[in-house]
């Protein structure tokens, strides 16, 4: 009995031991398969992004939406066997499902599940966020050196293609793609950091025009993002963004785009013309615009004649003003897109509409955006669905003499092959407000020393910008990851 009672004992604990074990062994086996499978989805990923920059390289957003209607993992999920790359034997599985990118978004969500053979049961979904980057994601974007002075406050990221002299507070990143340039804000040809500050060291106040050898290589580089200092979010370089040449593409799909919509009354997207210097465009909160045809401007000061500044719908007579027998009204497109082959001014309000102006001639100088007569808003700033406005001129887009001495502009501006900028007209304005984004071929600028042009400036990126860019706004060639997680 009493061998018994221990052999009882024994085979219960080695039963339990045994079962212990094989549970251990069953879990690793789980935890490897689980894993295995994570790494298929994953390897399921990276694939995806393959395939867009082959696929989609150099599209249009036009071709872009004919590439979206039949792409792989569009419309169903799309099954692919992962390999071992070595020796070619099936590991397992992944499943691709993507949500594709709509009219106002660049963004395409792709849901991809991975398996291993062994474990077809133990499935891992990881769910990415790829984003064609817009022209809107910087608020200064220029091809050229660019000088902020001691009035500048820009919160939003600034890149330089040539080089940054920035004397202003930045609460973002600063970049440049080159290492380092000779200013030419100063007359000591010296070559100086890509991103350099001649703003003095807090405590310190004021500016020194002269070289600043400190800010200059083979010194190291200080981050001077000290309290009050010039760099609150930092300065990189050397940084490639990309060149402006890319957007002629996008404005050749952007006429096009204007040419598909109907306005009523036989009127598309598109306003043309010879027949006079541009158009002037008010929006409006209720979904409408006015347009009328400018006849007569003063190129020095871009403001419209007073008198017979207009023409009539007719093309028979001159208004003195933008009402009457010279103005149109039409709807917002359902596009977006308002497309004008001669110079605009633009002012108003949208509410709850996102609407492009494109200023464009191949055969013409006059491809100018105008900005000042009155303010240009938004009204719906936050949620899913905001406002945004796009100004895309094939040349300038400049704020006129006689503009508001408080200025409030909000919007995407994009001069692909001028500046965004307001001339030095030896007056002065009090202040600038622009809530969100610039890219410019040629240098930007707004004051030019203690009494000209704003006295202050304020520059503001619209975050909204990054997810829901103005319709059809151009964008860089290729798509990025900018958000992972698993679900």
């Amino acid at each position: 009995m009493y061998a018994l009672v221990i052999m009882a004992v024994v085979l219960i604990l080695l039963t339990s031991i045994i079962r212990y074990v094989a549970s251990q062994m069953k879990f690793s086996a789980n935890r490897v398969e689980k894993e295995r499978a994570f790494q298929v989805a994953e390897a399921g990923v990276y694939y995806y992004r393959w395939y867009l920059a082959h696929e989609t390289a150099g599209m249009t957003t036009q071709q872009l939406g004919t590439f979206w209607a039949t792409a792989l993992g569009v419309g169903g999920a799309d099954e692919v066997e992962y390999k071992d790359p070595e020796t070619g034997e099936g590991i397992g599985h992944y499943k691709i499902e993507v949500t594709i990118p709509n009219p106002s978004s660049t963004i395409a969500i792709a849901k991809v599940t991975g398996w291993t053979d062994k474990a077809p049961a133990t499935k891992r979904i990881v769910q990415v966020r790829f984003r064609r980057p817009s022209w809107s994601e910087y608020m200064f974007l220029v091809d050229a050196f660019v000088n902020f002075g001691t009035g500048s406050e820009v919160f939003g990221k600034v890149h330089s293609n040539i080089g940054v002299r920035f004397d202003g507070i930045a609460h973002d990143s600063v970049t440049s793609l080159v290492p380092s340039f000779d200013d030419p804000t100063h007359s000591d040809h010296n070559l100086e950091f890509g991103v350099h500050t001649h703003r003095n060291i807090p405590p310190a106040t004021g500016v020194n025009d002269s070289f600043r050898p400190q800010e200059a290589p083979p010194n190291t580089v200080s981050n001077r993002s000290g309290p009050g200092d010039a760099f609150q979010g930092g300065r990189q370089f050397p940084v490639s963004v990309g060149g402006f040449n890319d957007v002629l593409t996008d404005l050749d799909n952007m006429e096009d785009v204007a040419n598909g919509e109907s306005l009523g009354g036989g009127q598309s997207g598109t306003f043309g013309g010879g027949d006079t210097y541009g158009r002037r465009i008010i929006l409006k909160p209720d979904g409408y615009f006015d347009i009328c045809r400018v006849r007569l401007y003063d190129t020095a000061t871009l403001a419209i004649a007073s008198t017979n500044g207009y023409r009539n719908n007719a093309n028979n007579g001159n208004c003195s003003s933008c009402s009457g027998s010279c103005l149109s009204t039409y709807p917002i497109p359902n596009n977006g897109v308002i497309f004008v082959k001669n110079n605009v001014w633009v002012e108003g309000t949208v509410n709850n509409r996102r609407v492009t102006i494109v200023s464009s001639n191949l055969n013409s100088a006059l491809s100018n955006i105008y900005l000042g007569i009155n303010n240009l808003l938004y009204t719906i700033t936050t949620g899913t669905n905001p406002d945004t406005i796009g100004l895309v001129a094939r040349s300038h887009v400049q704020i006129i003499r006689n503009c508001q001495s408080d200025l409030v502009i909000d919007g995407a501006l994009l001069a692909q092959s001028g500046k965004v900028w307001r001339s030095n007209y030896s007056d002065s304005k009090s202040k600038l407000v622009i809530n969100g984004a610039i890219a410019s071929f040629l240098q930007t600028g707004f004051n030019y020393g203690s009494s000209y042009g704003f006295n202050t400036r304020q520059y503001n990126f619209d975050k909204n910008l990054v997810d829901f860019p103005p319709p059809y706004f151009p964008t860089k060639t290729e798509y990025a990851i900018d958000l992972w997680e698993e679900i």
